[in-house]
């Protein structure tokens, strides 16, 4: 590691490793710091039982030839050594309810997906037709979401329309609004949520859905090795926890272990809040500062990992979206200690030569931190562990007990096929990924108040900037693109852009 650099990141999440790699090509010197044993944050990976699980990314978007992600990924050199399975055409995302017998579809392709709606809810078709139509247009006046020219242009008017909103204006059917936003616990949707949120998440799913095939975290190897191969450096274990000044300007960062690095230009990609409480009032408006800290981060979540005996549970090529309300989607996050949990989110590992017969399924449902918060002064990570004791071991027993109970309900011979379950829960979001309180998205975006949650990759410091989901948006296509705007300020805009396309034209 070198005294000094022209770039220096902070964490080694996806905004970060992007950042980290388009910087890299530009001949800037980089260099990556990650407090944890394990690059990439969200897109961390842990085995248990011979089996591999994902902390973060359950399935992807967009990665079809042509699409969004897929550019991007060519354009960092990791498309092409990717492994990926793709779920089923005509249903990548089931949605259920209880009460309620029948299964609701989602369909890849945009095609597909309103026929197979309006097949499902033929008196709708009008409406099917309406939404796909404003979801399209969401996504195209956004910039930077796609890098076909089709971009008609920046729309201030999809922050403060509310997904919910738009939802009632087309349609009374409430079970057809419940589909259509039956996959909001990708991003943690609201009653509040705005319509764009919703979009971005879920046009992307719709043009194509995949999983990983060993999980998510060959993503960040394939990134950490094309840095290296570009010149930048990465190192794990080096936890920031300060910032060093030189004449009231930013110059360095100080680790845990004492060791000082200098540069020219700084990118925090870890939680804002934590970012602005290491500056310690430096450099930055108390103004600034203050409503950073006011942000409200979203919630964070509870997961069950489930290792199957051999042979005992047929692997699903889609996920399950499951509530218990199909009038309440939007209050789920709103459950009560008797309600828990009032919905959640199935997905299945895959593994090379994936036969008819899964190892692996993680359940995922929404969880306060406010549930766990008489242990937040304890950490746990491979790089520093502290005992949480056995009354929080009770807490998960608990919680994972009232959940498999709930899991029956739709597969009633699940708890004889289990061989093992383990669990995280917010404090597990909060140690691993570094997200305020374990928030799973970032920062709430409210469409009452569309500004408060809005972070421009620049601060109020010339040559610190920032990345990550806090930012735009969440995920890996949303985390891609802030990335993109991040370095465009570094680099600019239209230099940027040229050097992406350049390499999509090779």
């Amino acid at each position: 590691m070198k005294e000094k650099y022209d770039i220096v990141i902070i964490g080694s999440g996806l905004g970060g490793l992007v950042s980290a790699n388009i910087l890299a090509r530009e001949g800037y010197s980089v260099c990556v710091l990650e407090k944890n044993n394990q690059f990439g944050g969200n897109l961390q990976t842990f085995v248990r039982d011979k089996n591999i699980f994902d902390t973060g990314v359950h399935y992807i978007g967009s990665l079809d030839k042509g699409q969004n992600l897929y550019q991007y990924f060519k354009y960092l050199g990791i498309m092409d050594d990717l492994k990926l399975k793709k779920l089923d055409d005509d249903k990548f995302d089931v949605i259920t309810f209880d009460g309620d017998n029948q299964e609701y579809y989602h369909a890849q392709g945009f095609e597909k997906f309103e026929g197979s709606l309006t097949n499902q809810f033929p008196e709708e078709k009008k409406a099917i037709h309406l939404y796909c139509k404003k979801l399209k247009d969401a996504c195209n006046s956004f910039p930077l979401y796609n890098l076909d020219g089709n971009s008609t242009g920046y729309d201030s008017s999809f922050l403060t329309l509310k997904v919910s909103d738009y939802l009632d204006s087309i349609t009374d059917n409430t079970i057809l609004k419940s589909v259509l936003a039956g996959s909001n616990f990708l991003y943690a949707g609201e009653r509040n949520t705005p319509f764009y949120v919703h979009a971005l998440s879920t046009n992307s799913f719709i043009q194509s859905a995949w999983r990983c095939v060993n999980g998510g975290g060959q993503i960040s190897k394939l990134l950490v090795k094309k840095l290296k191969e570009f010149g930048g450096e990465i190192y794990k274990y080096q936890e920031v926890v300060k910032f060093g000044f030189e004449e009231e300007k930013l110059s360095s960062i100080i680790t845990k272990k004492g060791r000082k690095i200098k540069a020219d230009i700084f990118i925090s990609n870890i939680e804002p809040k934590l970012t602005v409480k290491m500056l310690e009032g430096k450099g930055m408006r108390k103004s600034y500062v203050n409503r950073i800290k006011q942000i409200k981060s979203g919630i964070s979540a509870f997961s069950l990992y489930i290792v199957f005996k051999p042979e005992t549970f047929k692997y699903l090529n889609y996920n399950y979206y499951h509530f218990k309300d199909v009038y309440n989607i939007w209050d789920v996050q709103n459950y009560s200690n008797t309600s828990w949990p009032e919905g959640y989110m199935i997905s299945m590992g895959v593994k090379d030569n994936q036969s008819e017969w899964t190892d692996s399924l993680t359940a995922m449902t929404y969880m306060n931190f406010e549930e766990v918060k008489q242990w937040e002064n304890t950490f746990n990570t491979v790089a520093e562990e502290s005992e949480r004791g056995e009354a929080y071991e009770k807490f998960k027993e608990e919680k994972a007990e009232i959940f498999i109970a709930e899991l029956e309900n739709k597969f009633p011979n699940i708890r004889e096929c289990i061989q093992s379950i383990h669990t995280s829960t917010p404090l597990s979001y909060r140690d691993y990924i570094g997200s305020n309180e374990g928030a799973m998205y970032g920062y709430v975006k409210d469409a009452n108040n569309p500004m408060m949650s809005f972070l421009s990759p620049k601060t109020k410091l010339k040559n610190l900037y920032f990345t990550g989901q806090s930012l735009n948006m969440h995920g890996i296509l949303g985390v891609t693109i802030s990335a993109v705007l991040t370095c465009s300020q570094i680099v600019g805009k239209e230099k940027l852009l040229q050097s992406i396309n350049s390499v999509l034209g090779e």
